[in-house]
């Protein structure tokens, strides 16, 4: 290795109540490092800092050194024109990346074209080999509101590493992505190393952190944990917290307390005869479900195959194309959603203090649950005075979370609602989720592609599309449900 592709050098990052201890990295030709660690912690903020993309509020000072030229890393004017061409970013939320009024494939294309320099054909060749290595091929159509989060992840993702950059950084790649498409994404993403170029990824997810190799940072509170070869990181961390987040693996958790509502107790949601076709794509058909006060049901299946289109239809947000759906009766809050990317849930505009406050105005809800919710989710209260896009997404999911609880609902239908947080948080969170849901007879329908998390915190199972049942407790409570496409 003649020089390093990517050296951070005493990276601090100040502001707003936020704190990135100096942190400095050194990615040579081939080189492959990760950041693991708690949600919050300055992951995604340590990638903003090395692009230029701080939010407003925070500074950063220290020096990088981007393919042989050095730069101050306050300089980021200086750093636009290597964007896409040299050092790119794949984005933690795809909807910040796509242009809503745009169609995946053109969007794709116009990266080949102005970015790579291709020629109109090459680009539109260039696009579909894209499209179709990602699993894409029905999309290239579609506007981004018409995917699913995790098509419109892996669109962001083609659109972005198009240009050919030989420095990457993806900040959470695989997130809501099934077993298959992250293992296809993490393939992809190994490339650039390969190819002699260099990979920084930020990720949740322990098992992206093995497949990636390299080396692996721990970060918490801003500070670095732990450091060193992922092989060693990984199977036997050397600090009380490395030993706690893997032991926060899905895998690893106790079953929830049991369901214990009366047998017959009235469904809050009952459903028979289902059927959605989208796009010309039959979906499911003749899909009987039914959840009862209380209980947590797993929705499971490939990416695309129609979970979050099944959770519109039972909430009234979308009409089926045949069947019927009966809610037991309730208050007119009682019928809510997670939804899958939380940026599309909330204003951009307003901090999120007001967001809250205009919430508990509006149905004249109990502002004193705001801040013991808060406590019980870990959100710091200076938060508050931040807006959606000034804080990270795992923050923003568990305001998303705070906020459908001061509703008090009786279906929940809860889309991927732990895709951005770290094992620790994604545990707490999913056992106050189960707790409340328990005590407030609240029936959710969890979504994940995480069959280690639903086996864990689940009754039972539906299965869509091309899901198969999983091992472990959810699994034999009670038989699967499974619908046909």
């Amino acid at each position: 290795m003649s020089h390093p592709l990517l050296q951070a050098t005493d990276l601090t990052i100040q502001g707003d109540g936020v704190t990135i201890a100096p942190f400095s990295l050194n990615l040579g030709s081939g080189e492959r490092l990760t950041l693991l660690g708690e949600t919050g912690s300055g992951k995604s903020l340590i990638a903003q800092a090395i692009m230029g993309t701080l939010p407003r509020g925070l500074t950063t000072s220290g020096e990088l050194l981007i393919d042989g030229t050095r730069y101050a890393a306050a300089d980021v004017a200086a750093r636009r024109t290597l964007w896409g061409r040299r050092l790119a970013l794949l984005p933690q939320e795809p909807w910040h990346a796509l242009d809503p009024t745009m169609r995946a494939a053109a969007q794709i294309t116009e990266s080949h074209r102005h970015v790579a320099g291709l020629a109109r054909a090459d680009a539109r060749q260039a696009t579909q080999h894209d499209l179709t290595e990602l699993g894409l091929e029905d999309a290239g159509g579609k506007l981004p509101g018409e995917l699913s989060g995790g098509m419109a992840q892996r669109v962001a993702f083609a659109a972005a590493s198009a240009g050919g950059a030989p420095i990457v950084i993806a900040d959470e790649p695989t997130k809501g992505l099934d077993a298959p498409r992250r293992d296809a994404v993490v393939e992809l993403l190994a490339r650039t190393p390969r190819a002699g170029g260099a990979l920084l990824t930020i990720t949740h997810d322990i098992d992206v952190a093995r497949r990636l190799g390299g080396e692996v940072v721990i970060l918490r509170q801003g500070q670095v944990v732990e450091r060193g070869p992922a092989q060693q990181v990984l199977s036997d961390p050397q600090t009380e917290y490395g030993r706690r987040l893997l032991g926060a693996e899905p895998s690893r958790w106790p079953a929830p307390p049991p369901l214990t509502s009366a047998a017959d107790a009235t469904p809050v949601v009952t459903a028979r005869g289902l059927a959605k076709s989208r796009g010309g794509r039959l979906l499911f058909q003749d899909l009987d479900v039914s959840v009862g006060p209380g209980e947590i049901v797993g929705v499971v299946g490939p990416s695309g195959c129609g979970k979050s289109t099944l959770g519109d239809m039972l909430l009234g947000l979308a009409s089926c194309d045949a069947g019927e759906i009966e809610h037991a009766p309730g208050h007119r809050l009682g019928l809510q959603k997670l939804y899958q990317d939380p940026p599309a849930a909330f204003s951009s505009h307003w901090r999120l203090s007001r967001l809250l406050d205009d919430l508990v105005r509006r149905h004249d809800l109990e502002r004193s649950a705001i801040a013991p919710l808060m406590e019980r989710l870990g959100l710091d209260g200076r938060l508050l005075v931040r807006r959606p896009g000034e804080i990270s997404g795992g923050e923003l999911q568990r305001f998303a979370i705070l906020r459908v609880l001061l509703l008090k609902p009786r279906l929940l239908f809860a889309d991927e609602p732990t895709s951005r947080l770290d094992p620790i948080t994604q545990q707490q969170t999913l056992s106050l989720l189960v707790e409340l849901a328990r005590e407030r007879h609240c029936g959710v329908m969890l979504v994940s592609h995480d069959p280690a998390l639903i086996a864990r915190v689940c009754d039972r199972q539906l299965a869509l599309g091309e899901a198969t049942n999983v091992n472990g407790p959810a699994a034999s409570a009670r038989p699967l449900e499974t619908a046909s496409a």
